[in-house]
């Protein structure tokens, strides 16, 4: 990809199709920007490199999209977006989690909250939110392009003249970038805005991906893949030394561990992995204390003398647990031995493992497993009040290309429907 071009670039050699705003991305908050642009009045176009719009919002919450956090209380939730807290109440007070659940809803899409206040459209289809959002351009006159890669940008002085796509000149007055970070690559994601912005004189923090599942090592987490199991309790080590436990929803994987507990406390992990080897147990008894837990399992043995201990093994770990956890016990003993003849150390060893089950973090999975990525255009360098720039005059800056940390749960979709719908609301004034 070629850098912006700041030099020789001609307005007048540019093409006469002159556009009041181009929106680039065709993502969550380009879209909602494109279409309340165009609701105002002002000829908009919007280019996307993919063939189809909302590749990423598409696959987004397992193809459920959470389509926002329904938290009332405003200060509650922007206490989820860390240092970006303070610099987002002018945002959120012009478009926050009502006017979003409102755009949707008065759009024919009711909107259902589940646990942790996450909400999901009534229809629990990703396609549907796209849909909307399709209709919301197509009734304000939008003009979409998609296929469209963007090669260069045309810079003169503090504004941009023109936007390249190989041959093609596309300009406009003012310029939306909306291109997203670089989570999910195979959705068009790459980090071209990032390129860009740091051509046109802005920084750029690094991205890493945060919001994201863990690598593990040992095979019994592997054979679990598929299973998700509630009121599990976590405990991670590092070298040995516990540092700190969770307790929720885990999702077992063919690669490791994932679900929102495991996401949204990837970056603890990843300092931990700064500072020495980490290890995790996770507690498959149910939360029960070991003498507890020993008497149930002597209860069991009791009751199916005659069976051998793989096929009593779901008796007394959760449910769906049954195949990893004899995977875990079949390299401590014989799982084909009849529970009868079980000794006494090898049930306290049984004990023993169903409290720590092992797991080896390996590391944390990339950008193409990472839900989000941190980095971007630190807030200080865009008016957030209005998401102008503060460096390129005609350029305003939405979604996943800002950096701003927050956790799963519809907080990302939130700030892309907010810094979105606040720049197509101020875009050329």
């Amino acid at each position: 990809m070629n850098d912006v071009q700041q030099k020789n670039a001609n307005p007048n050699d540019l093409s006469r199709h002159i556009y009041d705003c181009i929106v680039v991305g065709g993502g969550a908050s380009g879209m909602i920007a494109a279409g309340r642009a165009a609701e105002r009045g002002l000829r908009v176009l919007l280019l996307e490199k993919n063939k189809k719009l909302g590749e990423k919002l598409r696959i987004s919450g397992g193809g459920r999209c959470n389509i926002l956090n329904a938290q009332e209380d405003e200060r509650v939730l922007l206490k989820n977006y860390g240092k970006a807290e303070q610099a987002l109440y002018s945002l959120f007070a012009q478009f926050g989690m009502r006017e979003t659940r409102n755009f949707f809803e008065t759009r024919g899409l009711p909107i259902v909250v589940e646990s942790n206040n996450r909400a999901f459209p009534h229809t629990h289809k990703a396609e549907d939110v796209v849909k909307v959002l399709e209709e919301y351009m197509k009734k304000n006159n939008v003009e979409v392009k998609t296929g469209v890669a963007i090669t260069n940008v045309k810079g003169q002085g503090s504004t941009i003249v023109a936007i390249c796509s190989g041959n093609e000149i596309y300009s406009a007055k003012e310029y939306i970038f909306a291109t997203g970070s670089v989570s999910h690559p195979e959705t068009g994601s790459t980090g071209d805005g990032f390129k860009w912005l740091t051509a046109l004189g802005h920084t750029i923090a690094d991205p890493t991906p945060t919001i994201v599942p863990l690598a593990i090592k040992e095979k019994w987490v592997k054979d679990l893949a598929g299973v998700s199991l509630d009121g599990m309790k976590i405990t991670f080590f590092v070298d040995g030394v516990k540092a700190f436990s969770l307790v929720g929803k885990v999702l077992f994987t063919h690669f490791g561990i994932s679900g929102p507990l495991i996401l949204n406390n990837a970056h603890k992990v990843a300092d931990l992995m700064h500072t020495g080897a980490v290890t995790a147990t996770i507690d498959a008894s149910m939360q029960t204390d070991f003498s507890i837990l020993e008497k149930k399992i002597i209860a069991v043995f009791d009751a199916n003398k005659n069976k051998t201990l793989k096929n009593v093994v779901k008796e007394f770990v959760f449910n769906g647990m049954q195949k990893g956890v004899t995977t875990v016990l079949e390299g401590h003993m014989d799982v084909d031995t009849k529970v009868h003849s079980i000794s006494k150390d090898e049930r306290k060893k049984i004990v023993h493992l169903l409290k720590a089950l092992p797991l080896t973090v390996e590391g944390l999975m990339g950008f193409d497993r990472a839900v989000v990525a941190d980095g971007g255009l630190p807030l200080e360098e865009i008016d957030t009040k209005t998401m102008h720039s503060k460096k390129i005059k005609n350029l305003l800056i939405t979604g996943d290309l800002l950096h701003i940390n927050r956790p799963s749960g519809g907080y990302s979709l939130q700030l892309c429907w907010t810094t979105g719908y606040v720049a197509g609301s101020h875009v050329g004034e």
